[in-house]
């Protein structure tokens, strides 16, 4: 038997992401993607990748008895969604807004949401029955830092500098992402007060309490279409080699997260649910390059992820992609 899966908010691009994973996911079969803009419509009208991948059209009604939720709306509207429907006891639930990351977020309608950083607490999600999907900034900023953090090792400022493609503002136009504007065009937005600092801060001192320097993140629009290139340094007194043990002993056991020796660029990781990370020592400074595709280990494919670990299932199940890397 497949899990029945239903989608809520399903012409986004990381909705569009979620069902590609899904069609081809051995555990699940899609029971309905909701839209109540597209009700009616074949699902590769809008998706069009999908073309000859499925005959499913969009729909404006719901199955309440469904095994798993993805909600795949915009920040607030998934707990406006949970406020009008209501879904059986048996269904799971993973919202992949930012509407219940935090610890003072995480609590809705009598339900505890977890925080879907596998890397971060595998053994909580494994048994959690609701799951808010970590933002695609913070996935790439904290898997590069957490090996640090769980060792005691972040003593000073975190400088950070990432760029996301324009994928990460999501399928809505606006002034920058018209082409015209975001063609040879670079940009940065959101400069220290970035909306996935909270949850990057809060996953920092769950692994090392004491932790009381400033984050210092820029983010940057880049003018390509999917992938976050983060770079991050911070003081480290041990040696490179000092650090690449302590990274690659926290990461031994994880499904998708690597520690490269060699230098990395961005196609290594579009279309992949990987994160990559490489380190370079600076005096007394720590460097390290983290990259995702950020509507993968981002978004939909880190949801799937958890959906594995929710249901006993392999975890890398349905997300073992190639990289688009020429």
């Amino acid at each position: 038997m497949k899990l029945e899966v239903g989608i809520i908010g399903g012409a986004g691009y990381t909705a569009g992401e979620l069902i590609r994973l899904l069609l081809n996911h051995k555990k699940t079969t899609i029971n309905f993607v909701f839209s109540t803009s597209n009700a009616g419509n074949k699902i590769s009208k809008v998706h069009q990748d999908l073309l000859g991948a499925t005959d499913l059209e969009f729909t404006s009604k719901i199955n309440p008895e469904i095994e798993v939720l993805f909600l795949c709306l915009g920040h607030g509207n998934s707990k406006a969604f949970l406020e009008q429907y209501t879904f059986a006891a048996k269904t799971k639930i993973i919202d992949l807004s930012h509407d219940f990351r935090l610890e003072k977020t995480k609590v809705f309608n009598g339900k505890t949401y977890f925080y879907g950083l596998p890397e971060l607490q595998k053994e909580a999600i494994s048994k959690a029955k609701y799951i808010a999907n970590p933002g695609c900034f913070a996935t790439a900023i904290q898997l590069a830092i957490l090996p640090l953090a769980n060792s005691g090792l972040l003593s000073d400022d975190l400088h950070v500098n990432a760029v996301t493609g324009a994928t990460g503002a999501g399928a809505a136009l606006s002034e920058t992402t018209h082409f015209a504007w975001r063609d040879n065009n670079f940009s940065s937005y959101k400069v220290f007060n970035h909306q996935h600092l909270d949850e990057i801060y809060q996953s920092v001192k769950a692994l090392q309490n004491d932790f009381s320097s400033e984050i210092n993140f820029i983010p940057n629009r880049g003018d390509f279409s999917r992938g976050i290139f983060a770079s991050v340094y911070t003081k480290f007194d041990g040696s490179l080699e000092e650090a690449k043990t302590v990274y690659k002993n926290y990461y031994k056991v994880a499904a998708f997260t690597f520690v490269s020796d060699d230098v990395i660029h961005l196609k290594q990781v579009v279309n992949t649910n990987k994160c990559i990370l490489y380190l370079q020592k600076h005096n007394n400074k720590l460097i390290i390059t983290s990259i995702i595709d950020n509507l993968l280990k981002g978004a939909s494919g880190q949801a799937v992820q958890n959906m594995n670990l929710m249901f006993g299932f392999q975890e890398t199940e349905g997300l073992q992609l190639k990289a688009n890397y020429f």
